[in-house]
């Protein structure tokens, strides 16, 4: 039913690395599964056609659908470490941070003290999602699945602040001191996985990865919504123009990113105008967390880097694409 080099092609995309590669092909032939089998549990399961297969098998340089989720998986660790230390005061269990790769403490960040029901309620919601995210891409990954890097919250947080101009180099910003600070940070974020994940969904070639991206997509849009209306209802949109100018220089994509209020007038939904959010490359959103408009391996909330094969963030200088 399927050629070689399709069959090859599928198991090469669905690992992370030569050795799960050869641990999958090894597992397959002790259970009894053919390798044709094989390429569709690992990665072609429901494609419809023949014109998948040949899109599969030709594009070698694409990042393997593990690459793709792991490479989510770090965003999610440090939007659960973000969010349940604002409620919780704890951050993610020893069990859901372990993995391949090195895995790094958390700095920063205390409960949150709320004062308004609404947010407290629909901040702990969010929390549990994202620890729910985290707990789903490391069951989809398995043994691939990367472990928590180094997360640094409240230098980090301070230096976008003064990037951004809120404050000046030296002042002290905690994020956490407050719910506007607290809503203002996640903004930086929620609209920052949004388009992370409209950009990775063109490369995930799984379907049911897809289908998985797909809805995380939409929980992360849910959740910049609800963010974004409460900022402009708090009368705090204006601060989100300068959040929103930072992650435009440097990520590299000019007036892509839309503050809350855009041409004086409310801007609650950022699309563009066939009413479609835009997406980031890989690259894009490593400029962001790592703070940079240049190339990077670290810096940022992750001061020794992501874990995982894609790392490196863009350099502004050429097309931010790397």
């Amino acid at each position: 039913m399927f050629d070689q080099k399709f069959i090859t092609a599928a198991i090469n995309r669905s690992a992370e690395n030569p050795t799960d590669r050869r641990n999958f092909l090894r597992a397959a032939r002790l259970t009894g599964l053919g390798v044709g089998a094989a390429a569709l549990v690992a990665g072609t399961a429901g494609m419809a056609d023949a014109s998948d297969a040949t899109t599969a098998s030709t594009d070698a340089t694409a990042p393997s659908d593990a690459a793709i989720l792991n490479f989510a998986l770090n965003l999610e660790y440090l939007e659960a470490e973000f969010y349940l230390r604002a409620t919780t005061g704890q951050g993610l269990p020893d069990n859901l941070t372990g993995g391949t790769g090195r895995r790094g403490g958390v700095s920063g960040g205390h409960t949150v003290p709320f004062k308004t029901p609404a947010i407290r309620q629909f901040a702990q919601e969010i929390a549990g999602d994202e620890k729910a995210h985290v707990t789903f891409l490391r069951s989809a990954l398995g043994g691939a699945a990367v472990s928590r890097p180094a997360i640094n919250i409240d230098d980090s947080f301070a230096a976008a602040a003064v990037a951004a101009g809120l404050i000046k180099k030296g002042q002290k910003f905690d994020v956490y001191a407050s719910e506007q600070t607290f809503l203002l940070a996640a903004f930086v974020f929620e609209d920052v996985g949004v388009t992370a994940y409209k950009g990775a969904a063109p490369l995930i070639n799984n379907k049911t990865y897809l289908d998985a991206a797909a809805g995380i997509l939409a929980v992360e849009a849910y959740h910049a919504a609800v963010i974004r209306t409460t900022l402009y209802g708090l009368g705090l949109a204006a601060p989100t123009v300068n959040i929103s100018d930072l992650r435009d220089t440097v990520d590299g994509r000019p007036d892509d990113d839309q503050p809350i209020i855009l041409n004086g007038v409310a801007n609650l939904v950022p699309a563009d105008g066939n009413g479609i959010a835009f997406g980031r490359t890989t690259a894009q959103v490593l400029n962001i967390v790592y703070l940079t408009g240049h190339r990077a391996r670290s810096g940022g909330f992750f001061p020794n880097g992501v874990n995982g094969s894609i790392n490196v963030s863009g350099d502004n200088d050429r097309d931010g694409d790397d």
